[in-house]
């Protein structure tokens, strides 16, 4: 073999490795399952509490928030399974892993403070700043648009909601859900199986 043609093997093997790495490093793993699971027991939670209270008047409706326990005792069960599944856990699977886990802890923390300070005008408002954040993270990390474009959207809703009256902050809610995580769930998924 000469010299030319072990600079060529040599470049070649460099180019299939780094293809490759490519292609693993940029291979979606995100199903869209959670982004679902959640956007779809938010916006029941939304419509449920809105309808009880605007149709009904029925002052409990807050009770179908208890929905978010099950969600949370799935997602769980749904994480072991995959954990155990999935041979190898990427940097960005831990990464976002990380964005979410931070933004339930702030999202915990704000509303237990504003009902502390019984400021519940304010409780919407700024959990649409706060879904606004994971979602638009995630799609940078994951180079996703339609996440990106989601969070954009949940910022633009709590921007409108000081012009909207309060008992309409549900609805608010309900079309974040739907931008940020609902049609990005649909969406991840289709393109999870199609690179799948």
């Amino acid at each position: 073999m000469n010299e030319n043609e072990r600079q060529m093997s040599e470049a070649e093997s460099l180019s299939i490795i780094s293809g490759m790495i490519n292609r693993t490093k940029n291979r979606l793993s995100e199903t869209g399952t959670l982004y679902l699971l959640w956007g779809w027991v938010i916006l029941v939670c939304c419509i449920a509490q809105f309808v009880s209270l605007q149709y009904f008047n029925y002052q409990k409706g807050y009770q179908v928030w208890f929905l978010t326990w099950l969600a949370v005792i799935y997602q769980f069960i749904y994480l072991a399974k995959r954990k155990k599944r999935k041979k190898v856990k990427t940097y960005t699977d831990e990464i976002i892993g990380f964005v979410w886990l931070t933004f339930m802890i702030c999202g915990f923390i704000m509303v237990f403070i504003l009902i502390k300070q019984k400021a519940y005008e304010n409780i919407n408002p700024l959990i649409l700043v706060l879904y606004g954040m994971p979602t638009f993270l995630s799609g940078i990390i994951l180079k996703f648009r339609p996440l990106i474009i989601g969070g954009i959207c949940c910022w633009l809703l709590a921007l409108a909601s000081p012009f909207v009256p309060f008992e309409y902050h549900l609805l608010l809610l309900a079309c974040a859900v739907i931008a940020a995580w609902i049609i990005p769930g649909y969406l991840l998924r289709a393109k999870f199986k199609k690179e799948n």
